[in-house]
């Protein structure tokens, strides 16, 4: 049965309802240049803090020098960081160096076949992939968030030759979560839009989405 990350985490009453319908990861967003789910640091803090025993804490950053991720890291305590944009060659190994506890998951934005080569080159770096539906070559990058899906067998190709646990990500949502599991195969799945309803977590969209998770 693949993992379940609930992503766009607001308060902890969000967390709280999350990891109650069986997830096993909490995304938490930090400041980016487009897209949903964007919390305080005071919240983020908070919520990770509370997330300790209970289920993992993920930093969403757009942020791609390791010493302002590591002071961010610092801040705001999370147990794993997710990179939502390309870091420069090196940097995954710096971030490793200065923080060396803290998991590090690279997003991997699916558009082409050049995606499935970049997931492989950066896997050996980080501990985790995460694949996602955004567009970083825009002017106003797209870093995640857009309720979209991507082309899913290039999805399954990652995941079949890389050697790291791997979270689907992109327009994911209890109607389409079945064929996305059997097409894909991943450790596992990230929703944000999927299971809310104008903006905030509900509780029915994320009890149908448990429920194709644990049939």
């Amino acid at each position: 049965m693949p993992q379940l990350k609930v992503c766009c985490i607001s308060s902890v009453a969000e967390a709280e309802l999350a990891v109650s319908h069986g997830a096993a990861a909490l995304g938490l967003v930090s400041a980016m240049p487009s897209g949903p789910g964007v919390v305080e640091d005071a919240i983020i803090r908070e919520v990770a803090a509370w997330a300790r025993g209970r289920a993992r804490s993920f930093l969403l950053t757009s942020r791609t020098e390791p010493a302002a991720i590591a002071e961010q890291l610092e801040q705001l305590q999370p147990e794993t960081v997710q990179l939502v944009d390309a870091l420069p060659d090196g940097a995954h190994r710096e971030l490793r160096r200065l923080m060396p506890s803290v998991r590090q998951v690279q997003v991997i934005h699916v558009r082409s076949e050049a995606d499935v080569a970049e997931a492989l080159r950066v896997a050996p770096d980080v501990d985790e992939l995460l694949l996602d539906s955004g567009n970083p070559a825009l002017t106003v990058k797209e870093l995640g968030g857009t309720g979209r899906t991507h082309d899913w067998s290039l999805s399954a190709r990652i995941v079949r030759e890389s050697p790291l646990p791997v979270w689907l990500a992109g327009g994911l949502r209890a109607e389409n979560a079945a064929q996305a599991i059997a097409t894909v195969r991943p450790h596992g799945l990230d929703v944000c839009s999927g299971v809310r309803r104008e903006g905030k977590l509900d509780q029915v969209r994320l009890a149908a989405l448990a429920a194709v998770l644990q049939a």
